[in-house]
């Protein structure tokens, strides 16, 4: 499979569907709104040809040749992909799209479907994509400056994370109050932030707590 190594790449819709008719009316739906698609007929094409690691989304088909698309989905899911997946069947199979969804699927649309539907099912999944990758950039951001910090400045943020008042943290540690107003300014400015609440978001950030 292969992985692209630039930093902007335009977000590509890939159109995984044995059906060529459907693969081609969906490729130019897409052309005529300017978004780049690619189509495959198979799950063996897509995983030596689709880049998992660039922005997008799959429309997948669940009745694709030798596998199933909820299979599919999962080994997408283990071999590390995020891209979001919205489901195509043409057998209005219902429990399949409720496990679909309970799997993480963005939607479940039925064939024949209306251009619009797929169109919005695209841009919530886009969006979606568009998000986690904001999400992932700004942990490692995160990441880089708590890098910059000594290992005396790195246990004050951790006492600070936990709630810890100044005189607290001075008697836990064993140094002075002053040492502590010191260390936390010198967080503050490596950091990047000028407030406590901000400093506690960005570590929310990294830990979820």
């Amino acid at each position: 499979m292969k992985r692209n190594t630039h930093e902007q790449v335009a977000p590509t819709v890939y159109l995984l569907d044995d059906d060529h008719s459907i693969r081609e009316s969906l490729s130019d739906l897409f052309l005529s709104v300017g978004i780049p698609a690619r189509s495959f007929g198979s799950s063996k094409e897509f995983l030596e040809e689709a880049d998992v690691a660039a922005p997008g989304c799959i429309l997948l088909d669940v009745r694709l040749p030798g596998v199933s698309g909820l299979d599919f989905y999962r080994e997408l899911n283990r071999i590390g992909s995020k891209l979001p997946v919205i489901f195509l069947t043409g057998y209005g199979d219902i429990p399949m799209g409720i496990q679909a969804m309970k799997d993480g699927a963005v939607d479940f649309l039925t064939k024949p479907f209306r251009d619009q539907d797929v169109l919005d099912a695209v841009n919530v999944a886009l969006a979606r994509d568009a998000a986690a990758r904001e999400a992932v950039a700004a942990t490692q951001d995160v990441r880089r400056l708590l890098e910059s910090l000594t290992p005396r400045e790195r246990e004050v943020l951790t006492a600070v994370n936990k709630g810890l008042m100044n005189k607290q943290i001075a008697y836990q540690l064993g140094i002075s109050e002053v040492t502590v107003k010191l260390h936390r300014g010198s967080v503050m400015r490596k950091m990047q932030v000028r407030t406590l609440a901000d400093l506690l978001k960005k570590m929310h950030q990294i830990t979820g707590t």
